[in-house]
This record gives C-alpha cells, sequence and structure tokens, in this order.
C-alpha cells in the first residue's frame, strides 16, 4: 500500500467514527478542508460514494460501512502492533484513552491517577467524561468503566474498587417542616431531583431492595440533571432529595450539612469495573495501567 492510499484510509476511518469532519480533523492533526480533500480523492481513486454529507451530519453509506467492517480489524492491530514496542523500552510509554461517568471519574481516578502519572511518565492518559452507555470499539477507546452489572459479557472486566451503595440524602432546611420519608412509596410527598440518562433520554428510576426483593421507583421534582456533581450541590443547597454515590457524600453526611434516608432501602452495587474487548491486544501503557488500578482485596 503507497503512502498516499494508507493516509486517505486513515482519514476515512475518522471521520466515519467521528461522524465529523471538524473533530476527525481536531484528532489528526489537519485541517477541515485538508481532511475533505482527501477523503475525496480515496472516493474518486475508488469511483464510489464513502460517506453521505448533509450540513448537520457526516455518516458512511453502504460501501462506506463495508468499507469500515473490513479494513478497521487491521488498523487496530497495526496502532496495537506499534503500540506494543513501547514493551522494548525500559518503561511503558504511549497512550491510555478511556470513558467513564462522572461519580467513577472523582471515586476511583482522582486519588489514585497523580501517583499512576508521577510513576509513569511517558505514559498520557485521555479520561473522557461520558455517563452514556459509549461503545469504545466503535469510538476507539481502550477501555471503558461502568458498574459490574453493566458490562457485556464478551468484555474483560477488571475491578477498580470495592461495591457501591447509594443513599438518599437531603439538607436540614430541605427536612424542616417536612416528614422524612419511612419507605420508598413516601418519596411522592417530596421533590426529587432526577437524572437524565444520556443514552435513552429516560428519567433515571430509583433503584431499592428489601427483603431480598429488588424493585424501582420514579420520582417527581422541580429538578432534572444530568451528573451527579450537581445533584449533590441542589441536595445541599436544599432543592431536593438526590439519589447518589455514598463516598460522594460521605463527608457531607459525617459534617451534618446532609443527612441521609431511607438506609435500610438502598441497595449496594457491584465495583466501578474497567472493561475492554477480550481479543483486544494490550499494549504496555494499557498493561500498567490495568495493573496499577486494579482493586485487590486486602
Amino acid at each position: 500500500m503507497r503512502r498516499d492510499e494508507f493516509t486517505e484510509i486513515r482519514a476515512f476511518l475518522e471521520v466515519a467514527q467521528e461522524r465529523s469532519f471538524t473533530r476527525a480533523a481536531s484528532k489528526l492533526g489537519v485541517t477541515r478542508s485538508a481532511l475533505s480533500h482527501t477523503v475525496s480523492a480515496l472516493e474518486e481513486r475508488l469511483g464510489v460514494r464513502l460517506l453521505s454529507r448533509t450540513t448537520r451530519d457526516v455518516a458512511p453509506t453502504a460501501a462506506g460501512a463495508r468499507l469500515v467492517e473490513s479494513i478497521q480489524p487491521h488498523f487496530e492491530s497495526i496502532a496495537a502492533g506499534i503500540s506494543a514496542l513501547g514493551a522494548l523500552r525500559d518503561k511503558p510509554s504511549g497512550l491510555v484513552r478511556l470513558v467513564c461517568p462522572d461519580d467513577a471519574a472523582e471515586l476511583v481516578f482522582r486519588s489514585r491517577l497523580p501517583a499512576f502519572l508521577r510513576d509513569y511518565p511517558d505514559i498520557t492518559v485521555e479520561l473522557i467524561v461520558d455517563n452514556g452507555l459509549t461503545n469504545i470499539v466503535e469510538r476507539q477507546f481502550d477501555a471503558g468503566v461502568r458498574l459490574g452489572e453493566s458490562i457485556a459479557r464478551d468484555m474483560v472486566a477488571v475491578r477498580l474498587g470495592p461495591d457501591v451503595s447509594y443513599a438518599v440524602v437531603g439538607s436540614p432546611e430541605y427536612f424542616a417542616g417536612r416528614a422524612m420519608p419511612a419507605t420508598p412509596q413516601d418519596l411522592t410527598d417530596h421533590n426529587c431531583v432526577n437524572l437524565r440518562l444520556p443514552t435513552s433520554g429516560a428519567l433515571y428510576a430509583w433503584e431499592f431492595e428489601k427483603d431480598g426483593r429488588e424493585f424501582s421507583v420514579r420520582v417527581e421534582g422541580q429538578l432534572v440533571l444530568s451528573t451527579m456533581e450537581p445533584a449533590i450541590n441542589a441536595a445541599r443547597d436544599g432543592v431536593g432529595l438526590s439519589y447518589v454515590p455514598k463516598d460522594l457524600v460521605r463527608q457531607y453526611l459525617d459534617s451534618g450539612e446532609l443527612h441521609e434516608v431511607l438506609a435500610d432501602w438502598t441497595p449496594t452495587f457491584q465495583g466501578y469495573h474497567l472493561y475492554y474487548p477480550s481479543r483486544r491486544h494490550p499494549s504496555s501503557a494499557f498493561s500498567a495501567f490495568v495493573e496499577a488500578f486494579r482493586y485487590r482485596l486486602r
């Protein structure tokens, strides 16, 4: 394959993945016009249109999708092979790309990333915070982070931390003049902060458990958010009740700034796990990252 052919195909794959010439150009470090010219040259050489372009969207045509399916795995193998050369160095090096929800970024990575970056100065970590169910293969992430229950069985899963407990919390100001809920059904009488799920667009139904029975309650309130930190701040500000990971609010519970209710009803979930495809060939940088963040029972 000639160098210009390789460049054209790589450019096409980036645009097909990002669904945007602008984002793909940014990743490749070229101008949008140069990228568009490169992809057009590939289409002209092959004699078939690979991308459908509109003012709002860019998507592979049927021919483009077929080309992505046939050549993407080979480009991934090339990238993995190049990354594996880092193993020949004295220290692991390279880029590790991850996607995780905002609560995991705080609970798993905030306290541990600084030491990892100091120990491995030749490794760059790109951590994208996204609360949706991101397709890590399609978006070319090395791995993603989710609670154990939500990881597909065809993925390799590595536990990153202990089980995660959730809590329903509110401020003393909010509870002033209000009866605290004794059961999840009592939440209908309260102003609850809802969380919008980015993938489905639905509101998250609060999950509860009692005597082995699991159930969900759809709550109502004046405020709908998409991430955890604003939900915690809303509870602290007396807006209403929030349903959040308990470790994220432990300091506020200890100080009395927040009160927990329905503690006997809130469940514990499997901890956060790093997940990635079983067919993936890990680079030295990724292997070092997995070992550094793997949760080990003490």
